[in-house]
């Protein structure tokens, strides 16, 4: 499927895209206080452009372990002026981190072209209507309150089926529609392994597949690792979910993650 995000084209079944991730935060797990100054932001977007990021997700609330959720307004201070440096100043799609509907309304208006909800649309209620309405597209990611399952895998395929008719019902149209299996969202480092060795039963649910890992806690879980040396196993877990089918994949180190997903697409496509 060619799916259109912005201005530009993305082959979801023959291509793999990194999103690069720019956090403005001061207390992300891995990189806060980092690019808060809208000048770093943009030096930092430029480099992971530089190394072959597709799209920039920029996040203006950490969503890491414990989080303290900051008002709409703090994360509109935070996000909207990098969003309208970047859209000047690169060519490239441009997608905002936030499941609060007047952050993505503003967010949009500023240049965004994408929503990436780690609630799956189910944390505000407008937000499904002000993605349909900005015929933006969204990232809806599996999240639960608690991690509380009867059977993992079914239970997440069937958030996420809701996540996605709640969408479509919006008027979201399916070909703007990407779905993430929420690592190290409501889920303990047991559940994560299992999401990780299972991804290709969610794309088989028709939708476009994007994996986010990058640097996480059932990577410094698995391998007792800190945050700052978890690399490797960031792209081990590349590799094995575009060998499940994900499409994009969100990183923080784009030219050795985008060397990971083409070899494993090259191997992928040869299967």
């Amino acid at each position: 499927m060619i799916m259109r995000i912005g201005s530009k084209e993305f082959d979801t079944e023959k291509q793999v895209y990194i999103m690069g991730i720019l956090n403005v935060t001061p207390d992300s797990f891995s990189d806060g206080g980092k690019y808060l100054q809208t000048e770093a932001a943009l030096r930092q977007a430029e480099r992971m452009i530089r190394e072959g990021a597709a799209l920039i997700d920029v996040g203006g609330e950490s969503t890491r372990p414990g989080y303290e959720r900051i008002s709409d307004e703090e994360e509109m201070q935070r996000v909207l002026p990098v969003i309208e440096a970047l859209h000047s100043a690169f060519d490239v799609p441009i997608s905002l981190d936030t499941y609060k509907a007047s952050v993505a309304r503003e967010g949009i208006r500023a240049g965004a072209d994408m929503i990436n909800d780690i609630w799956g649309l189910k944390a505000d209620p407008a937000m499904a209507g002000v993605i349909a309405e900005s015929g933006v597209s969204c990232v809806l990611m599996h999240n639960r309150a608690e991690a509380v399952y009867e059977d993992l895998m079914q239970d997440i395929c069937k958030d996420l089926e809701e996540s996605a008719m709640m969408a479509l019902k919006a008027g979201i149209p399916k070909e703007r529609i990407i779905l993430d299996p929420g690592i190290g969202f409501a889920k303990d480092t047991a559940q994560n392994l299992t999401v990780l060795a299972h991804l290709s039963e969610l794309a088989g649910l028709s939708y476009p597949l994007l994996l986010a890992a990058s640097r996480k806690s059932v990577i410094g879980n698995t391998l007792s690792l800190p945050v700052d040396a978890r690399l490797e196993g960031t792209l081990a877990l590349t590799a094995a979910g575009v060998m499940d089918g994900a499409f994009m994949i969100r990183a923080h180190d784009v030219r050795e993650n985008l060397r990971a997903a083409k070899m494993a697409l090259a191997v992928r496509l040869a299967y």
